[in-house]
């Protein structure tokens, strides 16, 4: 009984995608549909062997992705990450050395090109949505606040990185094309953040937040069971 349960959202999602490709059939010529069917399973296949060949036994990583520093990323269940995504924690940067940590939760699921990178700490929560081209990275090319700065004169480049903090993203956030996140951010749960946003400071749980910076739009009310507006002061 227990495999069963487990296996209920295998079995939901499989059943989604036999009645799409029913619909694919119902509107085109036989030959488009066999080639369909046989670049969906290669893309499948594919994918999940290039997820096992990282260490993510259950999950998904699409055509074209990079992954660097695979003994410091783990990936939850039921995970999937779409195509030309650069994941890499980052162990060293000329004579600095760095113990970076990227943890995905179970059932994330990110869209085209996603760019993360740790040379701290970037942790995701479970159930997490990103659409495409979300960049999250808990690090700068150098410094530009506390004690030391970088002096203007010196190539980006060769700036020594700094991290002021890591990345901290709670569950069943939903994260639309394009966000930009720098840390130390620490983001609540059930967070949506709107497309083109540039998160720069912490977010609680259950709120809309938008913008550059973003600010927060509404909050969910448990009692009326709507998101509400905040009120202009």
């Amino acid at each position: 009984m227990k495999l069963f349960m487990q296996r209920i959202p295998f079995i939901a999602g499989f059943s989604r995608r036999l009645l799409q490709i029913a619909k694919v059939a119902a509107q085109e010529q036989p030959r488009v549909v066999l080639f369909r069917l046989v670049g969906w399973f290669v893309y499948i296949i594919e994918g999940k062997i290039s997820a096992y060949l990282a260490g993510w036994e259950k999950a998904y990583l699409g055509r074209g992705s990079r992954v660097i520093g695979t003994c410091f990323i783990t990936v939850g269940e039921r995970s999937s990450i779409g195509r030309n995504a650069w994941i890499e924690a980052v162990t060293e940067s000329g004579e600095d050395a760095y113990k970076p940590k990227i943890k995905f939760g179970n059932g994330f699921h990110a869209s085209e090109r996603l760019h993360i990178s740790a040379i701290n700490r970037i942790e995701i929560g479970d159930n997490c949505l990103f659409g495409s081209g979300v960049y999250i990275s808990d690090h700068n090319h150098g410094s530009y606040k506390g004690a030391k700065h970088s002096h203007p004169s010196e190539p980006p480049v060769m700036r020594e990185l700094v991290s002021h903090g890591p990345v901290v993203i709670g569950s069943n956030v939903w994260m639309g094309d394009n966000v930009t996140i720098v840390g130390p951010v620490r983001i609540g749960n059930g967070v949506v953040v709107g497309a083109n946003s540039v998160v720069t400071r912490d977010m609680p749980d259950n709120v809309i937040v938008a913008g550059i910076p973003a600010k927060i739009l509404k909050r969910f009310n448990f009692t009326s069971g709507k998101w509400e507006a905040l009120e202009e002061s």
